[in-house]
């Protein structure tokens, strides 16, 4: 059994609050950090014990697309393995792609997180793909125009005023 800790690596609290500040009104309920005694009981060596799991409620409707959360992620250094609908992708076997997860608990409702370990302090963008401007943004601010720069007066020396004089 892996040891029971306290409080989750900053790197799986960032995921939630990251995922909040996209979609403040995201739904939550299958949010979840650290393993409940049944949850423990259950999966005694999963990754939530050690604090470098999360689970992230799938919530489309809201902006939080588990599908596709599933599938960026896999790009990401710090994910040691992710279940998702009966799926599960891991770093260790990703040349064999999305095997059928045999699990108790398909995560029809969240995506589950596992983060490596020694990546538990990382907390850089976790969507970094989300929530980019608009197109018509990026061409407005490509397009504005810089604000011509004032025209200034040299300064005349305060010491004597004869420096800057005429």
């Amino acid at each position: 059994m892996k040891p029971v800790v306290k409080r989750a690596t900053p790197a799986a609290i960032a995921v939630l609050r990251q995922a909040t500040a996209i979609s403040p009104s995201r739904k939550k309920a299958s949010d979840g950090l650290l393993p409940s005694k049944a949850h423990i009981n259950q999966s005694p060596n999963s990754d939530h014990n050690t604090g470098f799991a999360v689970d992230l409620t799938h919530d489309p409707k809201h902006g939080i697309d588990c599908f596709d959360i599933f599938e960026k992620l896999k790009e990401d250094v710090r994910v040691k393995y992710l279940i998702f609908q009966g799926k599960i992708w891991s770093k260790e076997k990703a040349k064999q792609g999305n095997r059928v997860y045999t699990g108790s608990n398909p995560h029809n409702k969240h995506l589950h997180i596992s983060i490596n370990d020694g990546m538990g302090k990382d907390t850089s963008p976790w969507f970094w793909w989300l929530n980019q401007p608009k197109i018509i943004s990026q061409v407005i601010a490509k397009v504005t125009p810089v604000p011509a720069k004032k025209a200034y007066k040299t300064e005349v020396c305060t010491c004597c005023k004869v420096h800057g004089a005429k």
